[in-house]
């Protein structure tokens, strides 16, 4: 989509930023969006830290919506890591079903529930090393986890909004989510981590929206490179 420059800032100057200068309207997108959703928070229904683990999983390749329809069944049946681990596979299959890719993900959870009792006492974990050992869990899955269920700022969540709207806000020219996670740890307050991602989740999926963003309605449009209005 081609998307006429505003005049606040251009791709050219956004390019030839310094960096205390991208970190300074960094802060202020930051500020702006605190102000336009306050109560931004992972979309995913949760009570602790092992149903957000779970739910993470299942939300690959699939939609949040989608997600929070399918755990109430799930956790009133698998409450604990400890009825994870005795799971059947068969019955973890039809319950996650219409999450997308079912198979791969019944396995990861049965063996999730399994590692979190032999391992870590039927508790989740609270670092980055001990959660990317878990079956089925990967950085990003790691740092929804920290962030929202501890409270731990040790990296930045990136999924496809996070991606897609800090590109066009010119903070990262990467496509690589580790890359691009890079990029805004060194731009972003580490205490405000998890915070932007999930503000930046908020405004992608209701404002900057990846086929038509809704540019003349947006805050923080006057620093965005990418912005039409």
């Amino acid at each position: 989509m081609s998307l006429r420059k505003h005049p606040g800032i251009t791709p050219a100057q956004a390019r030839r930023e310094s960096a205390r200068a991208r970190r300074q309207r960094t802060e202020e997108i930051l500020a702006r969006l605190r102000r336009e959703h306050p109560d931004s928070r992972t979309a995913l229904d949760h009570r602790n830290a092992y149903e957000l683990l779970v739910a993470t999983i299942l939300s690959a390749q699939c939609t949040d919506k989608r997600v929070n329809e399918v755990t109430p069944a799930l956790f009133r049946r698998f409450s604990t890591p400890g009825a994870l681990a005795q799971a059947g596979l068969a019955e973890l299959e039809e319950l996650v079903r219409t999450t997308g890719f079912f198979r791969n993900k019944a396995r990861a959870l049965l063996g999730l529930g399994q590692a979190l009792v032999s391992e870590h006492g039927g508790r989740v974990p609270e670092t980055m090393e001990e959660l990317r050992r878990l079956p089925g869990v990967g950085r990003k899955t790691a740092n929804v986890v920290l962030g929202n269920a501890f409270g731990k700022n040790v990296g930045v969540v990136v999924d496809t909004h996070v991606q897609r709207l800090s590109r066009r806000l010119g903070l990262t020219a990467e496509s690589d989510p580790e890359k691009i996670e890079r990029d805004l740890m060194a731009l972003v307050p580490q205490s405000d981590w998890a915070t932007w991602s999930n503000l930046l989740i908020a405004h992608g999926r209701k404002v900057c929206q990846a086929r038509r963003p809704l540019c003349a309605s947006c805050v923080v449009a006057g620093l965005c490179p990418s912005a039409e209005v």
